[in-house]
């Protein structure tokens, strides 16, 4: 007779396991996945307002123009890079390279250093272009 442990879920589950930067990583890349989503709905927004005459390009371009529009506009470009950096690793692990432990575990802290740096940079090339 097999013995058995009282107590315990039949399926693991979040609150059993101890967080670790690829579980984050993965958990992250869910989530900016379907950020884009609504982000995308912006760029449509965008695209529309162009399309639709000068008043309403400019309404729009006032919008992202404050400081709510550009902190959900930098907040898109985080989720973007983010997400890309994420899809990176995916194609890397598609590729069959990457899966040692400790290189994976170096690669997700690295893609959280790297989104909001990439970020910034690519925010301070605009701010610098414009």
């Amino acid at each position: 007779m097999a013995h058995t442990v009282k107590n315990r879920p039949l399926s693991p589950h979040l609150q059993i396991y101890r967080p670790i930067p690829t579980m984050i990583a993965s958990i992250m890349h869910r989530i900016t996945g379907g950020a884009l989503y609504f982000g995308t709905v912006l760029v449509a927004w965008w695209l529309v307002a162009l399309a639709s005459g000068p008043d309403h390009f400019a309404t729009v371009n006032w919008f992202f123009g404050t400081w709510i529009g550009m902190l959900v506009l930098f907040g898109y470009t985080w989720v973007i890079i983010h997400h890309m950096l994420g899809g990176m690793r995916h194609l890397m692990w598609d590729l069959g390279r990457g899966f040692e432990k400790h290189f994976s575990t170096r690669l997700a802290k690295a893609q959280f250093v790297a989104s909001p740096v990439i970020t910034v940079v690519i925010w301070i090339i605009a701010y610098l272009v414009r």
